[in-house]
């Protein structure tokens, strides 16, 4: 569903002000799009850097072993370097700390790269383990935590701060998008409303659209969204790239796939990088059969874990001699992943025992285990998938429950629950 890096304006994180005014209507409009982005890319999509496996010895020296972009003169490493080295003159500068914590959060959330997400915490060190941390650490404490699918930690900062100050509107919106990912959709949409009367238009449309085509209105939030988009010509990139991606998500589940791919090539027309865009075309090119499409936009991009499965995944239907050596990266990736206890990556890792590996029961494991942890289309589909090839349609039962105690309109799901049926 979501998101990508940009630029967030210096007091994203500052007390909130009531929108008294155009200019601070304004402000928020600018601010609360990257929040959303982030929680909503990591909520649905859990996308990772490739980790350190056993040395790889190129046997040719005009082997090429990853094209990288050029970062000596990325404005975003230079402003982290500086932000960086100005909070190490004084690291109990909470200014400069949730600064350079937020900066670090955009730039791992567009690269796929969670280390940053650690350094992110590193400069919250001082206020981390407080009990009652300044607001603006907490919100990012409560981001950081729903980036390692600590939900219920996040919901705890999230509480605390709607407590003390029930006009936050990042918090209200944080805490929508968890509600959302646990499937407790009346809560979310309650935390949604919230945001009529503290947020613009397009942000407080695009959450309960977001929450109501979940739960039985798919087709009605959709057009909703589509318009106010459309009326909001003003919108800045950043809300356009991510109301853009909505819709095309709204309109793949809804089985309208010129849509989907209207939206999806606007999106990526802006031309800002988005590693969840990326990864969210390509499952549609996927399923439209259009393999070779993915290794043309991917086939640089194999630093995510999460575009390096999608890259394997149209190799295999394609037959290409690369796809060997992407496998074994890839279990290199997730056995690096267990060794450190991390969990978060279990839907990608269905996905790639599944279908790469063609092993339908332990990729059933991994998806029953992420199920219980989140429940969104892709978490449902995956459980079904491997149900399904697995012969254990008993096992689907929870994500048909959920399919029908919600009304959950999604085309793809649908076939597999017939299947299952």
């Amino acid at each position: 569903m979501l998101e990508s890096r940009r630029v967030i304006i210096p007091h994203m994180f500052s007390p909130p002000k009531p929108i008294s005014d155009q200019s601070n209507a304004a402000d928020l409009a600018m601010s609360i799009p990257w929040i959303l982005r982030f929680s909503i890319a990591f909520l649905t999509l859990a996308v990772s850097v490739s980790v350190i496996a056993a040395p790889f010895i190129p046997t040719d020296d005009a082997q090429v072993l990853e094209r990288l972009r050029t970062k000596a003169a990325d404005p975003a490493l230079l402003e982290l370097r500086q932000l960086r080295s100005r909070l190490a003159d004084n690291p109990n500068d909470l200014q400069r700390a949730t600064q350079l914590a937020q900066r670090y959060i955009e730039y791992g959330r567009a690269e796929g790269d969670p280390r940053y997400y650690g350094y992110a915490q590193a400069a919250l060190k001082p206020w981390w383990n407080l009990s009652n941390p300044p607001a603006s650490a907490l919100l990012l404490r409560a981001t950081l935590r729903q980036a390692r699918h600590d939900f219920n930690g996040a919901l705890a900062d999230l509480s605390a701060i709607l407590k003390s100050n029930p006009d936050d509107a990042q918090a209200w919106l944080t805490q929508a998008l968890l509600q959302q990912v646990q499937a407790d959709y009346p809560a979310a949409k309650k935390s949604c409303l919230n945001l009529l009367r503290l947020a613009p238009e397009l942000i407080s449309t695009s959450c309960i659209s977001l929450v109501s085509s979940l739960s039985g209105q798919a087709e009605k939030s959709y057009q909703l969204l589509h318009r106010v988009y459309l009326q909001n010509a003003q919108a800045s990139a950043d809300q356009r790239l991510w109301v853009l991606t909505l819709l095309a998500e709204m309109a793949v589940r809804l089985g309208h796939d010129q849509a989907a791919e209207q939206h999806f090539k606007q999106a990526l027309a802006l031309g800002m990088r988005d590693v969840y865009l990326m990864a969210a075309y390509s499952d549609f090119l996927l399923d439209q059969g259009k393999a070779q499409e993915v290794v043309t936009l991917l086939q640089d991009e194999t630093r995510a874990d999460a575009l390096l499965l999608r890259l394997a995944l149209a190799e295999k239907i394609l037959g290409k001699k690369t796809l060997a050596g992407h496998v074994d990266e890839l279990r290199a990736r997730f056995a690096a992943s267990a060794a450190r206890a991390d969990s978060v990556h279990q839907r990608e890792e269905a996905r790639y025992t599944l279908h790469l590996l063609e092993q339908p029961k332990p990729a059933l494991l991994l998806a029953e285990k992420n199920w219980g942890v989140q429940h969104e289309p892709d978490d449902a589909r995956i459980l079904l998938e491997a149900a399904v090839a697995a012969g254990d349609i008993k096992a689907a039962q929870p994500v048909l429950e959920w399919m029908s105690h919600n009304n959950v309109e999604d085309k793809r799901l649908s076939r597999f629950k017939k299947v299952a049926l």
